[in-house]
């Protein structure tokens, strides 16, 4: 077999159907990018996860009388509450924030929305203790015994916050997921049509190489590389959209939760893992679609 000839063959199956060759890269290249962006969902969630899997705490908000009374916990009902927490067998740690610190942490993890920060006042935020427990599975037990008690506003898990958030992610990575899925079939299709109608634009060199002894997978092999060569394409085109959508749009919408430490930051690195992986299935999805065309719809 001479590869020069199929190399040459590729090229022109490729020039002859300029526009739809176009087409069937571009549309590759956003089910592509679409697939890596919802790959990237799932390794900043896991990201995430790991970030808070040390880190959940159980908050006990206090009432607003005490809040506003006792900045520094002095007074028997904080200072009580305080005390039944450190002697608990289920707590390993107790910070207590007052109002104060609450805000100035608040603007810290708003930093980005100054017109949020402007609305909220020290007042409207409660103090609290932040509570680690040394089995973070035993927040119904805590909440059990302190939910109701004298100066105790509520009880809340973090943990359940942490799943609100991360099913938000979870939603957004199925969407992305499904239209994902959309443009791969529209990338399929084209892929397909693009065969058929390079095969048919050629079909007159290729009779006359199968009546010289040309076998039936030396006539289809261009095909299949042209199919090839488009998915690989697209995978290109996908990976320069996720850097690039990294660098300018990324970073900018979650720059101020990773500087505040609420979710795990996303590198170059992650983006790089991800994309090695487009290349195969472009390649493979590509020379799969191709042959089973050929084997179906065309006759070589």
């Amino acid at each position: 077999m001479r590869a020069s000839f199929v190399f040459s063959e590729v090229i022109t199956g490729l020039r002859r159907n300029i526009t739809m060759t176009i087409a069937m890269i571009l549309t590759t290249a956003i089910s592509l990018g679409l697939l890596g962006g919802g790959l990237l969902i799932v390794r900043l969630i896991d990201n995430t996860e790991k970030l808070y899997y040390d880190k959940v705490e159980v908050s006990v908000f206090l009432t607003n009388d005490v809040s506003a009374s006792d900045g520094q916990c002095q007074q028997q009902i904080c200072s009580g509450l305080r005390q039944s927490l450190d002697n608990n067998a289920i707590v390993e740690d107790v910070v207590y924030q007052n109002r104060d610190e609450a805000y100035a942490r608040f603007k810290e993890i708003f930093a980005a929305q100054p017109e949020l920060v402007k609305l909220t006042r020290p007042e409207s935020l409660p103090a609290s203790f932040r509570v680690k427990l040394k089995d973070p599975q035993r927040f119904d037990a805590i909440s059990k015994e302190y939910t109701g008690k004298v100066g105790v506003l509520r009880v809340v898990d973090q943990d359940v916050l942490l799943n609100q958030l991360f099913e938000f992610f979870g939603s957004f990575r199925n969407a992305t997921f499904a239209v994902a899925l959309v443009q791969a079939l529209a990338a399929l299709l084209l892929i397909s049509n693009t065969i058929q109608v390079s095969a048919f634009t050629r079909r007159t060199e290729v009779g006359i190489m199968r009546l010289v002894g040309a076998t039936r997978w030396y006539t289809q092999l261009p095909f299949l590389i042209e199919a090839v060569v488009a998915g690989l394409t697209g995978a290109i085109l996908a990976l320069a959209g996720l850097f690039f959508a990294k660098g300018t749009f990324v970073d900018d919408v979650l720059k101020a939760p990773i500087e505040a430490n609420i979710i795990a930051p996303l590198g170059y690195a992650d983006v790089f893992q991800v994309s090695l992986l487009l290349f195969p299935i472009g390649a493979v999805i590509s020379a799969i679609t191709g042959y089973v065309t050929l084997r179906l719809y065309v006759r070589l």
